[in-house]
């Protein structure tokens, strides 16, 4: 029976450090600021918004919110991501996605300042991580991470794999765990005997959008196995990528869902919103 990763409990530890960070900085003069730009009425994100908004007054950060209608036009959008970009109380900006449909959203993530861009979208950021020099880190495969490392697992030399390609979570996260030292394989729908490969994971990283995709027979024993998805059964119930119930008995260690990784997510967006501000800080130190 596998060992539960309880994402609310790490969240919860990463954000107690979070919070002494930001008092630190507000100390020194500085309120980490973030501004969460939404268009459009989605329901979901407006729940994740929200939630940006809660957890930046848990931690002493200044929230900045900007509703926009959907009819919102691409220069009106822009225009307000560039005036966030020079606006000295704002360190992160997030322009929530997905975008309505008339908005072309590589060009608004290009305008980002990349300085700013604690989504870490940005080309020039995505560049930095690439090389394993970069200022922010995506907030989910960040997240994962710090699960990973919650149940003391050396990721160094393990065999690593990871079942999506999205440039949200999939590749950033190959990358990540690559940096760790893992050997790392990225799985796709043209992926050849994809459960053979599955099999072969000292770590399993479900990223696919397809609920309870990853089943028992796919999973080596005493692998952990984090799933990242955020789907709705034929119920209408919240559930992942893996069938949990098949799952759990083999594994090692294994993601709940909710209560796993979706906690991960803001919180790592927290972390990148300080970091931002004590880069912005250190740089006008050295002025």
């Amino acid at each position: 029976m596998a060992k539960i990763i309880d994402g609310k409990a790490v969240s919860a530890r990463v954000r107690a450090r979070l919070k002494d960070e930001a008092a630190t900085l507000r100390e020194k003069g500085v309120t980490p600021g973030l501004a969460v730009v939404l268009v459009g009425e989605d329901p979901a994100s407006k729940v994740y918004v929200g939630n940006k908004a809660k957890a930046c007054d848990e931690l002493g950060i200044y929230s900045d919110q900007h509703t926009l209608p959907a009819k919102t036009t691409q220069q009106e959008l822009l225009a307000l991501v560039e005036r966030l970009g020079a606006d000295p109380k704002i360190h992160g900006i997030l322009v929530q996605l997905p975008l309505p449909d008339h908005l072309d959203e590589e060009t608004v993530i290009a305008a980002i300042n990349p300085q700013k861009d604690v989504d870490a979208f940005h080309a020039q950021n995505v560049g930095r991580i690439v090389i394993g020099n970069h200022l922010f880190l995506p907030c989910t495969p960040a997240g994962v991470m710090e699960l990973i490392a919650s149940t003391g697992e050396n990721i160094q030399g393990k065999s690593c794999v990871v079942v999506g390609r999205s440039n949200i979570v999939g590749k950033p996260m190959a990358m990540l765990l690559m940096h760790a030292h893992g050997t790392v394989t990225i799985c796709h729908s043209r992926t050849r005997d994809l459960a053979a490969v599955c099999r072969s994971a000292d770590i399993l990283v479900a990223a696919i959008g397809k609920a309870g995709f990853i089943t028992a027979d796919m999973v080596k024993p005493g692998a952990v196995v984090i799933d990242v998805g955020m789907n709705r059964d034929e119920n209408g119930k919240l559930c992942g990528d893996v069938d949990f119930a098949s799952v759990e008995p083999v594994a090692g260690y294994i993601t709940p869902v909710p209560g796993g990784v979706g906690p991960m997510t803001i919180t790592m967006l927290m972390q990148n919103t300080i970091t931002a501000a004590e880069s912005a800080l250190k740089n006008a130190q050295s002025l």
